[in-house]
């Protein structure tokens, strides 16, 4: 099982994007997804839950501007971004909860995407 992060790059402030998170190879289902970043110097902080019932929820310094969602078609997560700060610039990682075939679970981490917000 492979977990993929994308949709990262150089944004100005105000401005939106949407970070997608993509699992693939063998596996039953994804049970839950949560969203990191780590800032250049600083420890890796989370930002967005999505559990397996549904629920969300946020980092303060995020409310109101993101949302994470999924897609179970396409086995995809995503993170909207908008009203991006300077201080949303990090690598964000996400990090998945996945049943495997033979129905355990296990975590996975995507490689990280960069944001970049600046003007």
């Amino acid at each position: 099982v492979q977990l993929q992060a994308s949709g990262g790059g150089l944004v100005q402030p105000g401005g939106s994007l949407r970070l997608s998170c993509t699992a693939s190879g063998s596996f039953f289902k994804i049970v839950a997804v949560d969203w990191y970043r780590q800032a250049p110097g600083k420890q890796r902080d989370l930002v967005a839950v999505l559990t397996a019932g549904g629920n969300t929820n946020y980092a303060d310094s995020v409310k109101g501007r993101f949302t994470i969602s999924r897609d179970n078609a396409k086995n995809t997560v995503y993170l909207q971004m908008n009203s991006l700060k300077p201080e949303d610039t990090a690598v964000y990682y996400c990090n998945a909860i996945i049943t495997l075939i033979a129905g355990n679970d296990f975590s996975y981490w995507g490689q990280g995407t960069l944001v970049t917000v600046s003007s």
